[in-house]
């Protein structure tokens, strides 16, 4: 092949790893028993933060698949989750994964409808539920959803989910028609060790172990189906590209809802023996630092929005943050400031930047802590081991280095597909099994993945394609500007006007004018905002995704001469 084409792939003198989620852990249990696994600071036994050790973590874990054995969870049967950080999530993804069901996870933040329409997408048998989070009081909610919950005792007969058998609560008290955890928990002394073993047996790395619904960036979420070699292998290569061993201690404030949290902080930790601490039951920036602080991590996790919300927090400087080593940015875009910023001021000298998909399981680029420091700031790095990607055109087509398209991924961490949604993954995956992106992406001659936006985010004025992610950079490097996002607006005149949207910093003041004439001779006079909106915030996902596309329905039409307002 040309190697001016944008096209590469990456092998490892590491193979794959070819064996069940279960098997792996038992393997790393038996090497590290007595490491501590899990530290859960929002979670007190004793008036301290709960704190489990491999061989405490893995008696759980087994009392809990027992358990699920005698409830009468089979194979390929999907238990859902709708909570937020909790020892119990941990312990659930591993006995689903020991007993070959499908751990559908559900946004904690989620609300009625969208629960309803997960629990009946994914067809759900069981269902893991807290007491609520964020207000939301999910006993509620539920009875709302199933009347049928004062009519029985624990076994279900709901008539708008006829497939789900069971609820369980992980609250002190059980509800009528719910089962508490802990009395689950004592089903496991009627089930044996061989009757797990032989589940066990009976299952293979390519069965499908978890339902990951997209964050809903852009609508509906889509329930991405991975299997245990997806998300294992992802899971290990991408802490083995940071440099994981089991001394190292991650703080994780994602939520396990989603990819971060579940892959590349849970099964990233114990794909090498080192610990997870959750620094909360949901973000909160002085929590992440006062945990980094106190536990002595040597890594943290975040989108760049939390990033941001830390090092901008009043008490920033109360707290030493010199034992982190590295960490990673994934979720969305990170502009460069934001990376120096980081390396300088929280001293994660190895901080890398991962990029990729649900779909993925989730990363497909990495950066490295050898690459040069350009390298590490302006680009998302090269593929991951044993994976394929390229760069194409709207035709198929395979670009030049240097030239812009979109990104396509091909190997071991693309997806199973969407769950029972063969017209939705043929959408996405195609004939050859490249996963498509949607994303805008630049390769370099050493094989550097520079991301330009979303193919459909970009904007094209006047006949000129404009990305939104050059605009966003500049106004990242104002002095003033907090945040900021570009979206499009239609135009009689030239098809689509740029719109920036801008949260200032706290005690200071912009105009519209100022914005624009900050972008003279910075960039060209086509890509200079038409419109200025200042915000006091982006409507988010609950991983804190910028969901650009609520911002563009805050957009009315824009009549004759292009005059531009917002819906009321």
């Amino acid at each position: 092949m040309n190697v001016r084409l944008s096209y590469t792939t990456s092998t490892d003198n590491h193979p794959l790893i070819e064996e069940t989620i279960g098997t792996y852990f038992d393997k790393i249990v038996n090497r590290f028993p007595d490491h501590e696994a899990l530290v859960v600071r929002h979670q007190l036994r004793q008036g301290k933060p709960i704190r489990l050790t491999y061989i405490e973590l893995q008696r759980r874990v087994d009392d809990c698949a027992k358990a699920m054995l005698e409830l009468g969870v089979g194979h390929g049967e999907r238990v859902g989750i709708w909570a937020p950080n909790c020892v119990e999530w941990c312990v659930l993804q591993l006995a689903t994964a020991k007993i070959g069901a499908i751990l559908a996870s559900f946004n904690p933040v989620c609300q009625g409808p969208e629960l309803a329409y997960m629990l009946r997408q994914s067809r759900c048998n069981v269902l893991i539920t807290a007491e609520g989070f964020m207000g939301n009081n999910f006993n509620e909610i539920l009875s709302e959803l199933i009347p049928e919950l004062t009519e029985c005792s624990t076994l279900l007969n709901s008539k708008a989910f006829p497939e789900l058998q069971y609820i369980v609560t992980l609250g002190k008290t059980s509800p009528l028609g719910m089962m508490k955890w802990s009395d689950l928990l004592k089903m496991a002394a009627k089930t044996s060790a061989e009757k797990l073993n032989l589940r066990a047996q009976q299952l293979t790395n390519l069965d499908p172990i978890n339902i990951q619904y997209t964050s809903g960036t852009t609508g509906l979420p889509k329930g991405a189906t991975l299997s245990h070699r997806n998300i294992l292998n992802n899971a290990y290569f991408v802490t083995r590209n940071m440099g994981f061993s089991p001394t190292d201690r991650l703080v994780v404030p994602v939520s396990m809802h989603h990819c971060i949290g579940l892959v590349l902080g849970f099964l990233g930790s114990i794909a090498h023996g080192a610990t997870m601490i959750f620094s909360g039951e949901f973000f909160a920036p002085l929590t992440v630092l006062k945990a980094v602080h106190e536990e002595r991590a040597t890594v943290l996790y975040g989108v760049p929005t939390m990033f941001i919300a830390e090092l901008n927090h009043p008490r920033f400087d109360e707290f030493d943050l010199t034992c982190l080593r590295t960490g990673l940015i994934a979720g969305s875009l990170c502009h460069s400031d934001l990376m120096t910023v980081i390396i300088d001021k929280m001293h994660m000298r190895e901080i890398q930047i991962g990029y990729g998909m649900t779909e993925t399981s989730p990363v497909s680029l990495q950066t490295s802590f050898d690459d040069p420091i350009d390298k590490r700031i302006y680009t998302v790095g090269r593929i991951q081991p044993h994976l394929e990607s390229k760069i194409i055109a709207s035709d198929g087509q395979t670009v030049l280095r240097g030239d812009a398209g979109e990104l396509c991924t091909r190997g071991y961490s693309v997806m199973l597909g969407y769950w029972e949604d063969p017209a939705g993954t043929s959408d996405i995956i195609d004939a050859d099994g490249w996963i498509h992106s949607g994303d805008l992406a630049v390769m370099d001659d050493g094989g550097y993945v520079s991301i330009a936006g979303r193919c459909k985010d970009m904007i094209i004025r006047g006949g000129e394609n404009i990305y939104p992610r050059e605009i966003e950079d500049l106004f990242h490097t104002h002095p003033d500007v907090f945040d900021v996002q570009v979206t499009g607006v239609p135009s009689e005149r030239y098809g689509e006007e740029v719109v920036v949207w801008i949260i200032v910093k706290e005690g200071k003041q912009l105009t519209a004018q100022e914005i624009k004439d900050y972008c003279k001779h910075k960039i060209s006079d086509y890509k200079i905002p038409r419109y200025v909106k200042f915000v006091d915030q982006f409507p988010l996902t609950a991983t804190g995704k910028v969901q650009k596309f609520k911002l563009k329905n805050l957009v009315g039409e824009c009549p004759i001469k292009d005059r531009f307002f917002l819906k009321k």
